[in-house]
């Protein structure tokens, strides 16, 4: 998987990753509209459904959690067949267009089984894009650039992701719209429309600015892809399986907050434009630190600064459950955010490190799998376990976030940086 230097550089960082992290950037943004808008929704008069006695913050949790589950599901087989195909934009393409036609159809669902599908075939079609843009990613670096350019990747799509809620939150509260002709068009539907166009014009970029990296090809049929790594003495977990759980713990604990905007407002006395503000201060200083935090992680080593992250995810997780201001919020939030970028970048070049050539797909798959379970347990956890007291949930997190550390401390193994895997 040499880096093809042909390319050239533009501010430090390879001209095609820029090009795919500007256009995933502007699918990010309607992405990041759902998550504030449909606990709304499900809260609204506009949807409805018997939920058999379920609290409707676990419902809620339950729209959000749909998507991580169905698209986690689906990205090893996504994975796996873009590395067989041997080609990787064409999948990006077919993810951010079918993943646009659905967030335009929100606007027509009524019932709450109508979020169910609508969410799952979501997942479906983020599996696609998300599986064949970090393949690319990770075959257009060497190892030498790999934690700098996933940086930069994952920090534009962030800032997509974290301004999304801000956008949202203002619809919400401005609308509903009125335009010539006597149409009406309420907040909600407003959201819907610009999630929808903000993944065309993606879908746009994509097709307009990225290649596939040169040189791809078919894989062969034989996947290495394992639980185990039997290489050494004894048994131990294989370094991307492990690396696969560290990001679960990380995802988990950044999600804990989205599920529960209602009881989150309530507590803290504000709407939803504050929670939005307390939404975008972990994603602002995610972005910010990431692509700083991957390039020093090609000069240092991984290992030490995921390590380093988890740690500081325990106290950052924890005290959310126990603020009692905006303010306060919002800080613990910014800080978890700096601990999360301690994590991301340097275990997805760290996993790359590991990959075999030509099955980036299927093997990193297993980190961008875990991202999305993490996400959904995040969501299901603070769903279910907020009625039994505020706290619960981000004790639970922090718990989670200290074992991480230890399994990264025990199971993942630092891959010499001047040659690529094997």
């Amino acid at each position: 998987m040499d880096a093809d230097s042909s390319s050239g550089l533009l501010f430090g960082v390879d001209r095609r990753v820029l090009a795919l992290a500007v256009a995933r950037m502007a699918d990010a943004v309607g992405n990041s509209f759902l998550i504030i808008v449909l606990p709304l929704y499900v809260a609204s008069e506009a949807v409805g459904g018997r939920v058999f006695g379920i609290p409707s913050s676990m419902v809620a949790g339950t729209v959000l959690a749909l998507f991580g589950v169905a698209s986690s599901l689906a990205q090893p087989l996504a994975g796996r067949f873009s590395d067989r195909l041997g080609r990787r934009k064409i999948l990006v393409l077919v993810g951010l267009v079918a993943f646009g036609a659905i967030n335009l159809t929100f606007a027509a669902a009524t019932a709450y089984w109508h979020l169910f599908v609508l969410r799952i075939l979501q997942g479906l079609a983020a599996a696609f894009t998300i599986t064949a843009s970090i393949a690319i990613v990770n075959e257009m670096s060497g190892p030498e650039s790999r934690g700098g350019n996933m940086g930069v990747y994952n920090s534009f799509r962030l800032i997509g992701f974290g301004s999304g809620p801000l956008l949202a939150s203002i619809l919400l509260e401005t609308g509903p719209f009125s335009f010539p002709g006597g149409l009406e068009v309420t907040g909600f539907e407003a959201t819907f429309g610009v999630a929808g166009g903000t993944a065309l014009l993606g879908a746009l970029l994509v097709g307009w600015l990225v290649q596939d990296p040169e040189g791809t090809s078919p894989a062969p049929r034989r996947l290495a892809l394992r639980v185990w790594d039997r290489s050494g003495q004894g048994w131990a977990l294989d370094t991307i399986f492990a690396l696969g759980l560290a990001t679960f713990v990380m995802a988990t604990c950044m999600a804990l907050l989205s599920a529960i905007e209602p009881a989150v407002n309530t507590r803290l006395e504000q709407g939803p434009v504050l929670f939005s503000v307390e939404f975008v201060a972990l994603i602002a200083t995610l972005a910010a630190f990431q692509p700083v935090v991957g390039r020093a992680s090609d000069r240092l080593g991984r290992k030490p600064f995921i390590l380093i992250g988890l740690l500081g995810l325990v106290p950052t997780t924890v005290v959310q459950g126990l603020v009692g201001a905006p303010w306060e919020m919002i800080t613990v939030r910014a800080l978890q955010g700096v601990a999360g970028a301690l994590v991301f970048a340097p275990a997805l070049a760290l996993a790359g490190d590991h990959t075999v050539r030509g099955q980036s797909g299927a093997q990193l798959s297993v980190l961008t799998v875990a991202f999305g379970l993490g996400i959904a347990m995040g969501q299901l956890t603070a769903g279910f376990f907020v009625q039994f007291g505020f706290v619960v949930p981000f004790a639970i997190g922090g718990g989670l976030a200290a074992a991480g550390a230890g399994l990264v401390l025990t199971q993942v193994e630092e891959r010499e940086r001047t040659a690529e895997a094997a």
